[in-house]
């Protein structure tokens, strides 16, 4: 049976709302993760279902350590999200990435503290994470922002902090010599969870500032990065409005069965309460 695959858009800093939706709902999810940043908004926009969600919540009033990453990642996949865009804002950790310069991530690194996953109590599962980008979506990113006039670089690493404390020089320098392009504090848990939820994911890295290396310009502070925020949030809108209509309608991209093979517990040994807890996960793999 042919299942509509739904589009979902986590906006980033500026970016607390989807310009140009049609029929506009707002769904209030409970998840076995506890409750989303905000309320989902869900609308049409060039034919297709498209789902938005304030990573901050609207006012920006939670902290990057305190966001409900499985919450809003469940919530997603429950509405029927299967194609995923994640506009964060970023520092530039080399020269050639500019404020308001989008990059496209194609991989990461992990500096944080936290771990995030859905399984666990009684159910083993490892997904593959090699390539945490889908590349098709990435490309058509890349096209759209590209064609749109914005300056676009396709590839990279996005390295994540646990903030909110900006970088020192050292941790910044550190960063740079290691070759990471550009540092934040929030995307990667969504990538991680967008595997497990077999959700096709990119990421728009939206450039606000040089973190704290570049020493003839004046160390990153909010103010200094909201004065970028609006022109980034104004680029992001022009480039998924653009993108929307090029994404597949249907799941079937390596990504949508990223759970083939990558549980380890035994079917049988599985507990029924966590079948019934992961079941919008697992109802491909037991149904």
């Amino acid at each position: 049976m042919f299942e509509p695959a739904h589009i979902g858009v986590i906006g980033g800093s500026g970016l607390y709302q989807m310009d140009g939706l049609t029929h506009v709902t707002e769904h209030r999810i409970d998840t076995p993760f506890g409750h989303p940043s905000d309320v989902i908004f869900s609308g049409e926009l060039a034919g297709r279902k498209v789902f938005f969600l304030p990573r901050h919540a609207r006012g920006h009033r939670i902290l990057p350590h305190e966001l409900p990453h499985r919450a809003n990642i469940w919530a997603m996949r429950l509405l029927g999200v299967r194609y995923m865009i994640c506009v964060t804002a970023v520092g530039s950790l080399q020269e050639r990435y500019a404020p308001r310069h989008i990059v496209l991530p194609s991989q990461f690194f992990d500096r944080t503290s936290q771990i995030h996953t859905f399984f666990g109590a009684g159910i083993v599962g490892h997904v593959s994470f090699a390539e945490p980008i889908c590349a098709p979506l990435q490309s058509i990113l890349h096209e759209e922002g590209t064609a749109a006039g914005y300056t676009v670089h396709k590839g990279g690493t996005y390295v994540n902090m646990d903030g909110p404390q900006f970088s020192t020089r050292a941790e910044s320098e550190a960063n740079r010599k290691l070759g990471f392009d550009v540092i934040g504090m929030t995307n990667l848990a969504e990538v991680k969870l967008c595997r497990e939820a077999e959700i096709a994911v990119a990421t728009m890295a939206m450039i606000t500032d040089y973190d704290c290396w570049k020493v003839e310009e004046e160390p990153v502070t909010a103010d200094a990065v909201v004065a970028h925020v609006a022109a980034n949030a104004a680029a992001a809108k022009a480039i998924i409005a653009r993108a929307i209509p090029r994404i597949p309608a249907d799941a079937k991209w390596p990504e949508h069965r990223a759970l083939d093979g990558s549980i380890m517990t035994e079917r049988k040994l599985w507990p029924e309460e966590t079948v019934t807890k992961l079941h919008p996960l697992l109802a491909r793999i037991v149904d």
